[in-house]
């Protein structure tokens, strides 16, 4: 079944707006799932691993629809799996830095993991906008 048209492009605020709570609702995917993988026993870069798979493919499945209203692309798609293979391993060293360097701490879990996953989350927008979603 085909997809509807697209409507014209949002603003970059619009977009922004989008993002972040599309963000919001893929960090909370994410952020459960990594909690649950830790209270099974998985390794810390595991668990994230999964999880960061789980919260991406949320991200992206709601960002090419809703944020960038962009059609269905395989070309979109393998910049989209390139540009996230890239910011996992952002995330991955960010978060097991912090992780690591808070041994002890109670709040080391969502502290590392909200520095990793707003850094990614800057990168992917910036990308996605200025590269990926422009494409046609």
């Amino acid at each position: 079944m085909a997809e509807p048209p697209m409507s014209p492009n949002l603003s970059l605020t619009a977009q922004a707006w989008r993002f972040v709570v599309t963000g919001g609702l893929s960090a909370i995917v994410d952020f459960g799932l990594y909690v649950l993988f830790l209270r099974l026993g998985l390794h810390v870069n595991l668990a994230k691993t999964l999880s960061f798979i789980a919260g991406t493919t949320t991200a992206y499945l709601i960002n090419r629809r809703w944020t960038f209203q962009a059609p269905p692309s395989r070309t979109r798609f393998i910049a989209v799996v390139a540009l996230y293979a890239v910011t996992y391993g952002v995330q991955i060293g960010i978060n097991y830095l912090f992780y690591s360097m808070w041994d002890d701490k109670p709040w080391r879990v969502p502290v590392a993991f909200v520095i990793a996953q707003g850094t990614a989350t800057v990168i992917n927008f910036v990308v996605q906008r200025a590269v990926i979603f422009r494409l046609r």
